[in-house]
């Protein structure tokens, strides 16, 4: 599946937030990129610029490409309730998404890898598609081999701080977690104004 590759710190200084986790390279240099970063303020935005940024912010977050962002907001917007805040569940309980909150993998690249390398179930069935919506009682596990349990231990060791999400019971010795509910807009917790998309795809 094509995903983004390109330099990910300077994404993150080009919007002026961690969009990819935390950075010690950001935090040194929390200026725009390129030769002049340091001298220029960042320029007034339009309108459309500013929702054009809140958008790639969220698509850069996410591992999405420009196709399928656009895909999940036409689900989005279908459906019933907030557009926005749909939009937000959808993406948040995305099966790669759900492996990284619930702690399997360290980041969203590389459970995306295990979702398409086939270490990961959702009830009892192997899932290969990294773009599965997970539902309310759903269980998300990893499958019962060595390289597969070994893959997601080492991960939930060197993450130890990380906190799994009140939406999701994890039982981490059996390496199988239950998506309780389906995660309100206060459970995500955006970094972007969701609003600001919807606006940006209704012009």
């Amino acid at each position: 599946m094509a995903r983004y590759k390109g330099p990910r710190v300077r994404i993150s200084r080009k919007y002026g937030m961690p969009i990819f986790g935390p950075s010690k390279y950001l935090e040194r240099r929390a200026y725009p990129p390129g030769v002049h970063g340091p001298k220029k303020s960042r320029r007034k935005q339009s309108d459309y610029g500013i929702g054009l940024a809140e958008k790639q912010k969220l698509r850069y977050q996410y591992g999405l490409l420009e196709r399928q962002f656009r895909r999940m907001f036409e689900i989005a917007r279908k459906k019933r309730g907030v557009t926005g805040e749909t939009l937000l569940q959808l993406l948040e309980t995305r099966l790669d998404n759900v492996v990284f909150r619930i702690g399997f993998a360290t980041t969203r690249p590389f459970a995306r890898q295990m979702v398409n390398h086939g270490h990961i179930r959702v009830n009892g069935r192997k899932v290969s598609a990294a773009s599965f919506n997970v539902k309310a009682g759903d269980i998300v596990e990893v499958r019962p081999t060595a390289v597969s349990q070994q893959l997601a231990n080492k991960s939930l060791e060197s993450a130890q701080v990380h906190t799994v999400p009140d939406w999701i019971t994890l039982q981490k010795e059996a390496y199988r977690a239950q998506i309780m509910r389906i995660p309100s807009r206060d459970d995500i917790q955006p970094m972007v104004n969701e609003q600001l998309i919807v606006e940006f795809y209704s012009r």
